[in-house]
């Protein structure tokens, strides 16, 4: 999201629509990506287009196809088996440098977001929940403090996105980042490994079961 009055280049603002349309479920797996028809739907030409769907086949999330179209990309098993497998490597660690690091407007950013993802999972609201959840990993990296981390996850955000959002169960991963959340806000490192050890394990389970 850009910042009032600021400029966002025509490419990054088809790139992040298209992004948001494939991780919220409104461009489903498999469905075609024409330079042509996004470019009259989007109302631009054809040049930011093209740069988003680069953009959008090296972030994982477009397959490309011949000449001047994509599909969005359907994930396998094994792609999912791949993500849990770094995510059971980087997410325990990121988890403990936050309660490590962790400062009062980190912690308040934490408890903002699990206000918001509670909120929307209590109306049914999915789409909201889910990046009210995505944010909240991605703010538990910011607060971990660890540039060379950050870099990692950078390249792999858009998959680690999708895959947080391969669960139906709002309500339960709302209350589990509720919980983790007081355990980073209180330091308590024996609490964050054991409540992120359990929320790993019910994100590993749910995702899978969804794509066996």
């Amino acid at each position: 999201m850009t910042k009032a009055g600021s400029f966002e280049p025509e490419s990054e603002r088809v790139t992040r629509q298209l992004r948001d349309e494939i991780l919220d479920g409104a461009r489903a797996p498999g469905d075609r990506l024409v330079e042509r028809d996004l470019a009259a739907d989007l109302g631009v030409s054809r040049v930011p287009v093209r740069d988003a769907l680069r953009v959008l086949v090296a972030e994982g999330l477009v397959t490309p196809r011949p000449r001047s179209w994509a599909v969005v990309r359907a994930f396998t098993a094994a792609d999912v088996a791949n993500l849990n497998e770094v995510r059971a490597a980087f997410e325990p660690l990121t988890f403990r440098l936050a309660a490590q690091r962790r400062t009062d407007e980190g912690v308040e950013r934490l408890r903002a977001l699990v206000t918001d993802e509670l909120a929307a999972a209590r109306a049914g609201d999915a789409v909201r929940a889910r990046r009210a959840a995505a944010d909240f990993h991605e703010a538990v990296i910011s607060l971990a403090g660890n540039d060379l981390l950050a870099e990692l996850h950078g390249v792999l955000r858009s998959r680690l996105r999708w895959l947080l959002g391969q669960h139906d169960d709002l309500m339960a991963v709302a209350e589990q980042h509720e919980q983790l959340c007081a355990a980073i806000a209180a330091g308590d490192l024996a609490l964050v490994d054991e409540l992120a050890a359990a929320h790993l394990a019910d994100g590993q389970r749910m995702a899978t079961a969804r794509h066996t």
